[in-house]
Order: C-alpha cells, then sequence, then structure tokens
C-alpha cells in the first residue's frame, strides 16, 4: 500500500490557512471574495508546479487535471472546497481540496501513471456563508440548479454572484458538467464520534436527509408600555415558544432527529415596540427520508397549533431540500480495502453535514473519506486536526483513487 508525504501535506495546509487567517487561528475565505480568489490562486500555482492544466467553469468550479494513459476515459474526481466561514476553521474543505493535490504529488513522486486521468475540483460556494444555497458550486455542475438562477443570487449587500464570477475573473468557459467515473471527498468529520470512538478513519456509507425552512411569526407591532399584556399579538414570544417546539422535536426522533434553529431576526425592532414580525430558520436532520417527511410535518401543524391562540400568523416554506444519499458500494469498497491494506483503525459512519460530495452521489459513483477533528469542532477558528490523521486519510484516499484509476505498469502503453 503507498502511503503520502505527510510532512509536504500538512506544510500546504498550513500555507493555506494563512490567506484570510483570522486573529483567532481560524480562515476567513467567504465565496468569490478576494481572499477566496488569494487561496485558488495559491492552489493553482501548486497545482501547475505539479505539471496539472487548469480549467474553469461558468459558475467558477475550479479542476486541476493529471492526464491518464486513455485519452478517451472520464477522470476518477477528487474535490471539496477553499471558501470557508466568516469565522472559520483551517481543514473544513480545504483538507479534501489539498489531499487531491497530495494524491496527485506522491503519484508524480514515484512515477506512477493510470490509465484514467485525475481531476481535483474546487466547488464553488460549498458553504453557503455569503450566498444561499449552500454548495451551488455542484449543484450546477451536476444540473440540479439552472445555471442562470445560480448567477443571479446575491449576497446580504446585494452583489450577485455572475459580477463577483466577473471581477474575481472566475467566469470559466469550461462546459458544465460532463462524465466523471467517480468522486472521491476526503474531510474532516465535523462530529465527536470518531474521536469518541478513537478510529483515525471513517469510511463514510452517505449522507443524511436535510431540509431547511424558512419561518415567518407575523403579529402586530404596538406600543410596549401602552398595550396590556392580554391585547397583544406579540410575534416574539410566539417564536419563542416556536423553538421551544422544534428542540423538543429532535427528542421525540432520538437518537437520529437533529434540529436547529441558527438565524432570528425581528423586523424594525426597537426597544419599546412589541415585535410584529419575526423571522427564523429552521434545519432539520435525519438518516432517513421518511423521518424527515414526518418532521417537517410535524413542524407545520405544531407551529400553526401555537400561533392560533395567541392571535398570530405563521408561515413555514422550505428553503432547500438535500434527501439521504447513499454512496456507491464499489466505492465506499474502495475506501474500505484501502482502509483494511493500511490497518488504519476506522468505522462506517454516516455523513452528518452538507457536503458537495452528497450532490455528486446522485451524479456518479461517489464515496468520503472522514478523519477526526479535535473535540469535534468544526465552523469555527480553533477547529483543529492531529497531523497523523491528516496523512492517514490521505494514504487511504491515494489508495482507493489509484485503485479506481488503474495503475500503468512500467512497459504498456
Amino acid at each position: 500500500m503507498l502511503k503520502c508525504n505527510g510532512e509536504r501535506l500538512w506544510a500546504s495546509l498550513m500555507a493555506m490557512a494563512e490567506v484570510g487567517a483570522t486573529a483567532r487561528g481560524g480562515s476567513c475565505r467567504l465565496a468569490l471574495s478576494d481572499e477566496d480568489k488569494a487561496g485558488r490562486e495559491l492552489f493553482s500555482a501548486w497545482c501547475r508546479a505539479a505539471g496539472l492544466s487548469l480549467s474553469v467553469d461558468a459558475i467558477g468550479n475550479l479542476f486541476a487535471r493529471r492526464p491518464g494513459s486513455d485519452p478517451e476515459a472520464a477522470p476518477v474526481m477528487i474535490g471539496s472546497h477553499l471558501d470557508t466561514q466568516p469565522e472559520g476553521g483551517r481543514f473544513d474543505g480545504v483538507y479534501g481540496v489539498l489531499a487531491g493535490l497530495e494524491v496527485v504529488r506522491r503519484l508524480n513522486d514515484l512515477g506512477i501513471r493510470t490509465r484514467k486521468p485525475l481531476e481535483i475540483a474546487v466547488w464553488t460556494n460549498e458553504e453557503g456563508a455569503r450566498f444561499t444555497p449552500a454548495m451551488f458550486g455542484s449543484a450546477v455542475f451536476t444540473g440540479t440548479l439552472a445555471l442562470e438562477q445560480a448567477l443571479a443570487i446575491r449576497d446580504a449587500d446585494g452583489v450577485s454572484v455572475a459580477a463577483e464570477l466577473q471581477r474575481t475573473g472566475y467566469a470559466g468557459q469550461r462546459p458544465l458538467g460532463g462524465k466523471v467515473d467517480a468522486y472521491f471527498e476526503a474531510h474532516i468529520e465535523q462530529g465527536p464520534i470518531l474521536e469518541d470512538n478513537a478510529r483515525s478513519i471513517g469510511v463514510v456509507s452517505g449522507g443524511q436527509a436535510i431540509r431547511w425552512l424558512d419561518v415567518t411569526v407575523e403579529g402586530m407591532a404596538a406600543h410596549a408600555g401602552t398595550t396590556p399584556m392580554q391585547l397583544r399579538k406579540d410575534a416574539l414570544y410566539g417564536a419563542a415558544r416556536m423553538i421551544q417546539v422544534v428542540e423538543q422535536l429532535a427528542a421525540d426522533f432520538a437518537p437520529e432527529g437533529l434540529t436547529t434553529v441558527g438565524e432570528l431576526s425581528i423586523a424594525k425592532s426597537s426597544r419599546n415596540t412589541i415585535p410584529g414580525v419575526v423571522r427564523f430558520t429552521v434545519d432539520l436532520r435525519h438518516h432517513r427520508d421518511e423521518a424527515i417527511e414526518a418532521m417537517e410535518r410535524s413542524v407545520g401543524l405544531q407551529l400553526q397549533a401555537l400561533a392560533q391562540p395567541r392571535g398570530l400568523k405563521v408561515t413555514v416554506e422550505r428553503h432547500w431540500v438535500s434527501p439521504a444519499t447513499p454512496f456507491d458500494a464499489d466505492c465506499v469498497a474502495a475506501v474500505q480495502q484501502a482502509v483494511d491494506g493500511l490497518g488504519y483503525s476506522q468505522q462506517s459512519i454516516v455523513s452528518g453535514a452538507g457536503h458537495d460530495a452528497i450532490l455528486l452521489a446522485r451524479y456518479c459513483p461517489t464515496a468520503m473519506v472522514f478523519i477526526p477533528c479535535v473535540g469535534g469542532l468544526s465552523h469555527n477558528e480553533a477547529e483543529d486536526v492531529l497531523p497523523d490523521d491528516a496523512r492517514q486519510g490521505v494514504d487511504v484516499l491515494l489508495n482507493a483513487v489509484l485503485a479506481r484509476a488503474g495503475q500503468i505498469e512500467p512497459g504498456e502503453a
């Protein structure tokens, strides 16, 4: 079994972490920002030095290609993202991109040619921190989201995706989509399971279902000092009770059901005015589609039941849906065979977070490799991994990718 150059991998991770570095040790490279562009340019320079050719499609997805001996073969793709949360960590996404680069570098070191081409993909806006929905780069690539719709999306300042692609020079000409033999993505777990179980590798069987809901609670704004409590239509007090119900819903669907209210806003808020309109988001997750369907249905019914006696109007709208997604059995087996051959501690695991791999899995054979993150912490400047875990994850990725792409023996054409 082959092994990567762990020191080179770690040095690359630390160098990329300096692009958009934050005061508390994290990284901030919002999608299509100057920092995101700088990160892409550093990666591109490393790819050129490794002999890779670069291309960019119309939604800004960046691809670095190593040719194979078979010019007709579809590429084996490795990828993730370089954009981060506003106060993000140094490994979320970037680990998968630089893991792909280390795979190519190590094959170059060893003079190994593959039958199928290899491509490293950097997907645009995986995080969804600046532009929503998340993962629209891979969504456009796979045909899940129309290009025109994605280009029209605007950030909180009203700046469009189309404008930022032009400004940063990432409105590319490569045709969207195309044949992909298989897709592999290495990623930090972003949770505590591997660390708690003292496992170095997660062999990911698939991704759980995710639903994002937008909730609007409408009451009546009124004077805080002159309106009796029994006559109020207080949207915030109503929303507070609704949020408690959303929290309880997770217990009703335990242990796999997860609920989160991540955003809450009071329209035209004032210290001495009863809130008239409140908006909040709901994030629902479960391993099974039928369970998350029931969770969404319960949210709608229970919130309506709370609104009525308070004289409130509540509207629940779907913002984004990602079904439960099993990964390809052959690709998962390639990962499993690699980790077994290397003798690393491992376990099967379901991805709790959304990843570009979830969208790719509906487009081509796909698998993921997870490594632990310290304390299960992610989307935080303190996010961290152990160098040995980072190295072992790439060792697994290297062997799984090579098995899929096919090694050309000396003397073969």
